[in-house]
């Protein structure tokens, strides 16, 4: 439960208070699984290129990243109220850190291939999907509803920072070291997010729930369909994940064939996405207010793939970085608000199942990086990312009865 707190602090100080060390110790896991999902994309993205000339395939790595969350995203909700969060969230960390040591392992040997890449996107996809109903859940529970938004500003600020510190690391070491020095940071990096993970002291205060998964799956879903907002904030989520967020697939093609970067180019270029979403995410920590929170997460959407579209058609990669800048704060206000927003709305005895409903929307993305792949080897990755981002806002447009109830 969260403590009693100074009402007159501002939202960021009460957070840095003794009883909430909790947080910033779930917020350090989340840095570090952040930080080495960027790493990794981009520096499995230049290598699987450089390997098949494909783009299609560089899509379907982090499509696979996706695929467990629509997959298994209600299960995982429902599933995460019959377990002890803590325990759970260590051993997902132990579980993406060993993946991460035997890629490293393959690659030092020689012996590492596409279809290992390929397996362990799907390894990291399943420790991903279980962030929503794990290990946000307990940030909400250790710091209340009433911080939730400023917490998770915080957390979608550390993810906005790994988009800056991820793909630059990757890029620099894929270009120094090889593939096999890019696993071992990650490794090393999960090692500290493990550290922090023991030292949580949060433990669950409730009671398993009785019912089978799936009628507790059921049970979710009749609460979705029975409120407006969630409908809404689910629905924008899904045009996000099916038209916007692919195109961060597309940034080493264009940055390579459009823009001619080499690796240490790709690198920079990626991480300026998170340097416009980690500088949105600390505004929006100290100065939104929850009468903005829908606000922040329509307009975010809508800007996001209108810059996304001007990143892929101009030719100038200095005119393309200021573009990535600006897609990063208005992700930054879709990241922020989407878990907080669904948070809000779910009572509290069903926010790990409606959470992993949010799991499942955003696991849609598989669509529109597979759609978006073929598309990219049929006619060019910069048209068919920019012409993903207009099919994107015309959905926003032909959807708007259903958001505008957020």
């Amino acid at each position: 439960m969260a403590a009693a707190t100074n009402p007159n602090a501002s939202p960021v100080r009460r957070l840095l208070r003794p009883e909430f060390a909790d947080f910033w110790r779930l917020w350090s896991v989340g840095l570090v699984v952040f930080v080495v999902r960027w790493l990794e994309t981009v520096a499995v993205g230049v290598v699987v290129y450089q390997r098949t000339n494909s783009a299609f395939l560089v899509s379907m790595m982090t499509m696979l990243r996706l695929l467990p969350m629509g997959l298994l995203g209600a299960f995982l909700g429902a599933w995460a109220e019959r377990i002890e969060r803590r325990s759970t969230l260590i051993a997902v960390v132990l579980l993406m850190g060993g993946n991460s040591a035997v890629l490293g392992v393959l690659a030092y040997t020689g012996q590492l291939e596409i279809w290992h890449l390929a397996l362990s996107s799907l390894i990291n996809g399943l420790g991903w999907a279980t962030d929503n109903p794990v290990r946000r859940v307990m940030i909400g529970e250790v710091v209340g509803a009433e911080a939730m938004g400023t917490a998770m500003s915080l957390d979608a600020g550390a993810n906005n920072a790994s988009r800056m510190v991820g793909p630059t690391i990757g890029g620099l070491v894929l270009a120094n070291v090889g593939i096999e020095g890019a696993f071992a940071v990650s490794v090393l990096l999960y090692v500290i997010a493990i550290i922090a993970a023991l030292r949580i002291r949060y433990r669950d205060s409730r009671t398993a729930h009785p019912g089978a998964v799936l009628a507790r799956i059921a049970e979710g879903l009749r609460m979705v369909r029975g409120d407006r907002r969630l409908i809404g904030t689910l629905a924008v989520t899904v045009i996000y994940n099916v038209f916007a967020w692919p195109f961060t697939a597309m940034i080493p093609v264009i940055a390579r064939d459009r823009l001619g970067l080499g690796p240490e180019g790709v690198g920079v270029l990626a991480s300026l996405d998170g340097i416009g979403a980690f500088a949105g995410a600390v505004l929006l920590a100290m100065l939104l207010k929850p009468s903005w929170y829908a606000r922040a997460y329509l307009w975010g959407v809508i800007s996001y793939m209108a810059m996304l579209i001007v990143f892929a058609l101009v030719p100038n990669s200095a005119v393309a970085g200021l573009a990535l800048v600006l897609t990063g704060l208005g992700g930054a206000g879709f990241s922020t608000m989407q878990a907080t927003l669904v948070y809000l709305a779910a009572p509290p005895e069903m926010r790990s199942r409606i959470l992993g409903v949010l799991s499942v929307c955003i696991g849609t993305g598989p669509i529109g990086f597979v759609w978006l792949g073929l598309l990219a080897d049929a006619i060019g990755a910069h048209w068919a990312t920019a012409l993903n981002g207009a099919v994107g806002l015309l959905a926003m447009a032909l959807t708007r009865k259903l958001w505008r109830e957020i």
